[in-house]
């Protein structure tokens, strides 16, 4: 009876992790397809900041999960105890680094705030910078959403560092109307909407629009990290069960 509980446990645990396995290696594709691709894609990824980190998050999550498949597969199917004691460990500092960040995210709230956002672009923003992450970033971000500053293009107006650089503009160049809004996309009218003609910029600040976006997301991200934390807890029991089961 304990021999046929044994070798359930290994195979479902096999099972298990070939999908985690599988996950991995389509997230490794994917990532790898973005960055190479010859088709202009990668140059797409190159000139935004926000894409180019995420294809970079993408691998990482890809070999994360493929190498976590592989020891899980390996160490269930051969009933090597060195490979099962490896996943154990690889996914306890999973599971303690992603507890860590959820303790951190919630300790630092407050710094998600508008205001915070706020004063950062009035310290930090320096316009048409590419070669500056901050300023960048920002300017991918409004681009689009089809935003402008945090509330709205008010925030330039006590923005130092962009005043410094651009006095005679009202607002930064990502603020201006496209035709389409992409970093492409051609301007309305470059010129009217930096002499701060509402008609051609964006009006709405990035606050509101981002978060109206991602409100719906916000609850299903937290579920579902709620739900790969007690999975990763799940897979440690069975990992060390079947650790301890193995003569």
């Amino acid at each position: 009876m304990e021999g046929d509980c044994l070798s359930c446990m290994k195979y479902l645990m096999f099972v298990f992790n070939f999908f985690i396995f599988l996950g991995g290696v389509c997230l490794l594709g994917i990532g790898i397809w973005v960055i190479v691709d010859p088709t202009g894609f990668r140059e797409i990824v190159a000139v935004n900041p926000l894409l180019f980190t995420g294809a970079y998050i993408l691998l990482a999550m890809g070999a994360t999960l493929f190498l976590l498949g592989f020891l899980g597969c390996c160490g269930a199917i051969r009933e090597n105890k060195c490979l099962l004691l490896f996943f154990f460990m690889f996914i306890l500092v999973i599971f303690l680094v992603e507890l860590s960040a959820a303790i951190l995210a919630f300790i630092f709230r407050e710094n998600l705030t508008r205001d915070f956002f706020t004063k950062e672009v009035k310290v930090h923003y320096k316009g048409n910078n590419n070669t500056e992450v901050f300023s960048s970033t920002w300017n991918s971000v409004m681009i689009t959403f089809g935003c402008c500053g945090v509330n709205g293009p008010e925030d330039f107006d006590e923005a130092l560092n962009f005043k410094i650089q651009y006095p005679d503009d009202m607002v930064p160049e990502a603020c201006c109307r496209r035709e389409v809004q992409t970093r492409a996309g051609a301007f309305l009218s470059k010129e009217e909407c930096l002499m701060g003609k509402e008609l051609y910029q964006n009006r709405q600040g990035c606050y509101t629009v981002i978060l109206n976006s991602f409100e719906t997301y916000v609850y299903l991200a937290g579920a579902l990290a709620i739900g790969v934390l007690a999975v990763e807890l799940f897979a440690m029991i069975f990992a060390m069960c079947l650790f301890r089961g193995i003569q």
